[in-house]
């Protein structure tokens, strides 16, 4: 291979700012025993921050962001590997303090590796990616609380972005009857195509009073501050709600109301350092009886390295829609 790589860097000392596409020796990918010859990323949120000199999620500078990416190993160090195998890798400080997957080549180490499940390529693995995983971490989480199917609507909200589009897909093809959440009407064709039940406006939540009436059986929020809120408020005795974002605020506007006079529960949903053994657990169901039917619907848009600049400036204005893939190679 070459001395240098093809990356996607962001760098403070860049008078241009943003993340600019550039020549990275392979000696600066990091440290790591694992060399990822990288064919597929995709666009998160979270990458759309740590692009950014505000975001206050990037680590170290310059980074290459991308927090997933899938390709097939090039070195396989000490993971017992063989060359070619195709892998997956996404949270730990990959794209945040460890250079990612906006990059032809990745070094990772051996402990962040998922070796690919049988049923699903490296396109398919990052049309879920670490959206997809923690969505099904939520869904996960609901149904091991005991909620099972046909126990009434789960509400989904932040429903066209991409935890939240996997997680209405999960939701309806294991039996349950979702309402998805939206800010964009004219995306409801697209959740129903998905297996949603009914699509709300984002406007029908009502986070003033701490308790109201009784509607969901259980809830996957996206968004937290007063969606969250609203969500906690709505759920039926019991029920609980799984919550993994912040894009509605990092600040959780409620009472004890809804946890002591109806006994709901509050799932935190982290993807990040979730243990490696339970992130290859969940990838083998992924790849089974958690994969979404639609899958190949919830890829929207694909773009090239030199394309994910303006994808990142999108999904940071709320523009995006489902999940966006980078073909890296």
């Amino acid at each position: 291979m070459s001395s240098c790589v093809r990356a996607l860097v962001t760098d403070s000392s860049d008078e241009r700012a943003g993340v600019r596409l550039r020549e990275l020796p392979v000696a600066e990918l990091g440290d790591g025993d694992v060399l990822v010859a990288v064919s597929w990323s995709s666009v998160n949120y979270k990458d759309g921050l740590a692009s950014r000199k505000d975001g206050k999620v990037a680590r170290i500078d310059p980074l290459v962001p991308g927090i997933d990416l899938a390709g097939t190993v090039a070195e396989p160090g000490s993971s017992g590997l063989a060359v070619g195998t195709p892998v997956l890798v996404h949270g730990y400080d990959l794209g945040v303090a460890h250079h990612g997957g906006y990059a032809e080549f990745a070094r990772v180490p051996a402990g962040w590796v998922v070796p690919l499940p049988p049923g699903l390529d490296e396109r398919q693995a990052m049309t879920l990616g670490t959206a997809g995983f923690t969505a099904a971490l939520s869904v996960v989480a609901l149904e091991e609380h005991g909620l099972p199917a046909g126990a009434g609507p789960v509400l989904v909200t932040g429903a066209t972005g991409g935890v939240g589009s996997v997680a209405v897909a999960i939701l309806a093809a294991r039996g349950h009857a979702v309402t998805a959440v939206t800010g964009k009407p004219e995306a409801a064709f697209w959740l129903h195509s998905l297996g949603a039940t009914s699509v709300i406006d984002r406007s029908a939540l009502d986070a003033k009073r701490p308790l109201q009436r009784e509607l969901w059986a259980g809830a996957v929020d996206c968004v937290g501050g007063e969606t969250l809120a609203a969500v906690l408020a709505s759920l039926r005795y019991g029920a609980a709600v799984a919550a993994s974002g912040n894009t509605g605020g990092a600040t959780l506007p409620t009472t004890v109301f809804p946890f002591i006079l109806r006994g709901v529960s509050l799932l935190g949903i982290d993807s990040v350092q979730c243990p490696i053994e339970r992130r290859r657990s969940v990838w083998g169901r992924l790849a089974d009886d958690l994969r979404p039917p639609a899958l190949d619907a919830l890829a929207t848009d694909e773009v090239p390295l030199d394309g994910v600049p303006a994808a990142l400036q999108r999904i940071l204005a709320g523009q995006a829609r489902g999940r966006t893939l980078v073909k890296i190679s």
